[in-house]
């Protein structure tokens, strides 16, 4: 078991590292992963079930109930689906541990072909809004949501540029590029996430341009609202009601962008995850995406800019 079989006989496995994987949106990737032939290494901070940690969403009070999810549990499902699975716990706010982490699947495994960065900041400061949040708060969403992802990304890049190729997947949000119609707590969502989203968004592009020759795809997948056992058990105090899509809708699309030819079309892109599993039937007996109750305002800047650019004389 964890081996493939590839041209010539040869023997090598194909690894997946997948960050958040203790619950909702990771869990699920893990899963249809190891389904696709994928060994898999997990990261998050809960290792077994029933951990108590702080995930209040607000300063106004904390909560450190346990959570539905633990990395153990996903790692067994990733067994039953027939592959390995290596838990790596880890912090997105501490560089050590996921050095850690990046290293003990390097020196086991070898490689990792795929890294799946859905892992975000839990804790005080999402949902609060700008006036009441410390800037540390701020800080620390950067941090985990932007500058993490970049330090996996320099720990495992050169392994996957020696063995030829590889692909970095940004689970990203239409936070990064949409203004709330709400206030935080009302709705909407804080700031630090919205702007630590809106940086995180940036990356894939950066890597297609300096790395795509090199055979390294990075994608933008938007999952828009999905239905988690942490929004489930929280965010129904913010007005954010647990009704979005199943998360295997992700999963089916990730795998898509990992398995079909087409998708190096797409690499440095945003794909809307929803619509894209919707129109090519990824998920049979999935209905589709709602159209939200909210108008909410996207950023328009790029298409405006380009309208614009479109109307000059060409050169010559």
């Amino acid at each position: 078991m964890g081996e493939i079989e590839e041209d010539g006989g040869a023997m090598t496995r194909k690894v997946a590292f997948v960050t958040g994987a203790s619950r909702g949106i990771g869990k699920a990737m893990a899963v249809e992963l190891a389904r696709t032939g994928y060994d898999v290494a997990v990261t998050a901070r809960t290792v077994q079930p029933g951990e108590e940690r702080e995930h209040s969403s607000s300063i106004a009070a904390s909560d450190t109930s346990p959570l539905p999810g633990s990395l153990s549990e996903t790692a067994s499902l990733v067994r039953e689906a027939g592959r390995e699975a290596m838990v790596v716990p880890a912090d997105l706010l501490d560089h050590a541990s996921l050095g850690a982490a990046a290293a003990t699947v390097l020196e086991r495994w070898g490689s990792v072909d795929v890294v799946i960065h859905n892992g975000r900041y839990i804790g005080p400061g999402h949902m609060d809004r700008f006036l009441d949040t410390p800037i540390e708060l701020l800080e620390r969403q950067l941090q985990a949501n932007v500058v993490a992802p970049l330090v996996l990304n320099r720990l495992l890049l050169p392994a996957m540029l020696e063995r030829g190729g590889g692909a970095v997947v940004n689970i990203t949000s239409a936070s990064g590029y949409a203004d709330p119609t709400r206030p935080a707590g009302a709705g909407g969502w804080g700031m630090g996430y919205g702007i630590s989203k809106g940086a995180f968004q940036r990356i894939a592009g950066f890597l297609a341009v300096e790395l795509g020759e090199q055979g390294i795809r990075c994608y933008n997948v938007q999952p828009g609202l999905i239905a988690t056992e942490r929004i489930g058990q929280d965010m129904a105090k913010f007005g954010i009601a647990n009704v979005g899509a199943p998360p295997e809708v992700v999963a089916k699309v990730v795998r898509w962008l990992l398995t079909e030819d087409e998708a190096t079309a797409y690499n440095g892109r945003t794909i809307e995850a929803q619509w894209f599993c919707h129109e090519r039937g990824l998920l049979p007996g999935w209905d589709g995406p709602r159209r939200s109750s909210d108008a909410i305002r996207y950023d328009d800047a790029p298409g405006n800019l380009a309208a614009l650019d479109g109307r000059l004389p060409g050169p010559g």
